[in-house]
């Protein structure tokens, strides 16, 4: 009777050790996904790319990137907060994450509570600008011009919470000038509305704007960031052009589904750190009219933790809502 007993602890040993080695395998051993939750081709998409580029090469494994575009970026944002936290499903996501609390109550996760961030891997400012058809050269005429007619200029961006939308209400909220804000699904019909002339401002993201700024077919009058562009030098912030506390900058980070190991986390923002720190990489993303930023992953919780905050409280006061 011994030996069947002997058997069977030894069995019940082997079936206890399996979870344990399984976990010991070295991350990653098969393929990982970068969920971009927003349509292909804009700087997410670039930057998603260049990382999983990068990261594949450091890592050995492929990371493909996949977009699930929907719902303000909450719809693939969602689908990495509830996916296993394992190291094979990230999310390279932006600063609408800040806003998706507060313009969408019923959210079905926490931004803050269930992702995990690794790297904030570039920012961008936007660019204000006019319609050429607009008779104003500068920022200061703009902002008369709307105050004497009130809400009559409009301007678009690629949907509520996105940096263009707050962009303009916190321009509004610190100057007192009224515009009328129209969201779109996406850049590309605000862009081609804002160069046709139907919405007379624009706060385009700054790749996005500057082969029409350079071509003339738009005005450029500020650059929301808190220093100029080294792609505008010749065009001041906001905050110089009016005098005023003002800076808004987007930016593109990094994240993991909440309870992700931490040595994974402190692998990827390893490989991460070292892709973006890397000279093709910031040549890559200066060409897409951004900026590498890098950091610790505390850094990047900061910065989501601010934000959240801060925006939260511009949208508020701004009275900005999704229609549902």
């Amino acid at each position: 009777m011994l030996r069947p007993l002997l058997a069977s602890l030894h069995i019940a040993a082997a079936v206890a050790i399996l979870p344990a080695t399984a976990n010991a395998q070295p991350y990653p051993s098969k393929p990982v996904r970068i969920i971009v939750p927003a349509a292909a081709g804009g700087t997410s998409d670039i930057v998603a790319r260049l990382l999983a580029m990068k990261l594949q090469e450091s890592m050995g494994k492929p990371f493909i990137v996949e977009y699930k575009a929907g719902a303000g970026t909450n719809l693939g944002s969602d689908y990495v907060a509830k996916a296993a936290p394992d190291g094979y499903t990230l999310l390279l996501n932006g600063i609408s994450m800040a806003t998706s609390q507060v313009l969408y109550p019923d959210l079905p996760y926490n931004p803050l509570k269930d992702l995990t961030p690794i790297i904030e891997a570039a920012a961008m400012s936007n660019v204000i600008t006019v319609n050429p058809q607009l008779p104003v050269h500068n920022l200061k005429e703009l902002i008369a011009l709307a105050k004497k007619n009130p809400g009559k200029y409009n301007y678009g961006s690629p949907g509520f919470g996105s940096s263009a939308s707050l962009s303009g209400q916190l321009l509004e909220m610190k100057t007192g000038a009224k515009l009328t804000h129209v969201a779109y699904q996406g850049n590309a019909q605000a862009t081609n509305d804002h160069l046709a002339g139907l919405l007379e401002v624009g706060f385009v993201n700054l790749p996005v704007a500057l082969p029409f700024v350079k071509s003339g077919k738009l005005r450029p009058l500020a650059v929301t960031s808190s220093t100029r562009s080294s792609l505008l030098p010749d065009v001041p912030t906001v905050a110089e052009a009016l005098n005023i506390d003002y800076e808004l900058t987007g930016w593109f980070g990094l994240l993991a589904p909440a309870g992700t190991p931490g040595d994974i986390i402190a692998r990827l923002h390893k490989a991460s750190a070292q892709a973006l720190a890397d000279p093709s990489s910031r040549e890559t993303i200066m060409n897409a009219g951004a900026e590498v930023v890098g950091g610790s992953s505390a850094d990047f919780a900061r910065t989501l933790r601010v934000d959240t905050e801060r925006l939260t409280e511009l949208v508020k006061q701004s009275g900005a809502s999704v229609n549902k």
